[in-house]
């Protein structure tokens, strides 16, 4: 769901200094053009985070994690190129990446009694025969943490700067999403695209904006809980848990609030 920078709205924040993020309407109502759509519909809650300095019981991306001070913080124990400073086996501390309690993000459902995911990564992209980043997800009841960690520990060194996320405040909306166009029924494929060769010809005559269903009415951009997941660079791939269940999306993390369009 390709969206224009986003507008500060007037609501419960209106009168303070941050005003909240929302996602403008989809310029068509894609559902009423094609009914079938609701089959393949699903809610996503877009976190929306900007620069800002959160607390540690407020849900955020690296900010400061609400971490009992006597329990072990999450290390990296891999064998991998940490370059200058640090043996290639000398454990790192995980980097503090998002905590999210599920009284922010309509979307977030945990572990029966747990009401805050915190999610931590190594910041080095070299993790197994994939060469993947390292993931840690921890689930937890927020009321059973005593004395706080006062500072998220930190590796000394990272492999990318992009890999570092910036502290932010979030802005949790919930949206709605249609699946990834090639995961339609390949009957609702070939009426897409037939609607969009049309509105292709007549953007072309009036040199106007060409809607897609992909980028403008499909699956939202940015950071985001729950909802669908892309597949513009690999194409649809089935991903299943050991027990042979299929996955759905938990966290998207991404280096830009809007894509490109």
């Amino acid at each position: 769901m390709r969206t224009p920078p986003a507008r500060a709205d007037a609501g419960p924040m209106a009168g303070s200094v941050r005003m909240t993020r929302t996602t403008p309407e989809r310029p068509v109502d894609i559902e009423a053009m094609f009914p079938e759509l609701a089959e393949y519909r699903r809610t996503t809650t877009r976190l929306h985070p900007r620069p800002g300095s959160p607390g540690r019981h407020e849900s955020s991306v690296a900010g400061p994690f609400l971490w009992p001070a006597d329990e072990p913080w999450p290390m990296c124990e891999a064998v991998h190129e940490k370059g200058h400073g640090v043996r290639d086996d000398e454990p790192i501390p995980l980097l503090a990446a998002a905590q999210l309690f599920t009284r922010d993000v309509p979307d977030l459902t945990g572990p029966e009694g747990c009401d805050l995911l915190q999610v931590f990564w190594c910041p080095f992209e070299v993790h197994g025969p994939e060469r993947a980043m390292d993931v840690v997800l921890k689930w937890r009841r927020s009321q059973d943490v005593g004395d706080a960690l006062t500072d998220n520990p930190e590796p000394v060194v990272v492999g990318r700067a992009e890999c570092v996320p910036n502290t932010c405040v979030l802005d949790p909306e919930q949206v709605v999403e249609y699946e990834w166009p090639e995961l339609l029924s390949e009957d609702v494929q070939e009426r897409i695209d037939a609607w969009e060769e049309e509105l292709m010809d007549a953007a072309a005559e009036e040199d106007a904006y060409e809607l897609t269903y992909t980028h403008d009415l499909s699956i939202a951009p940015g950071w985001k809980v729950g909802g669908f997941a892309t597949w513009g660079l690999t194409g649809p791939a089935r991903i299943d848990c050991a027990c042979g269940a299929p996955m759905r999306p938990l966290l998207t993390v991404s280096d830009r609030e809007w894509d490109l369009g």
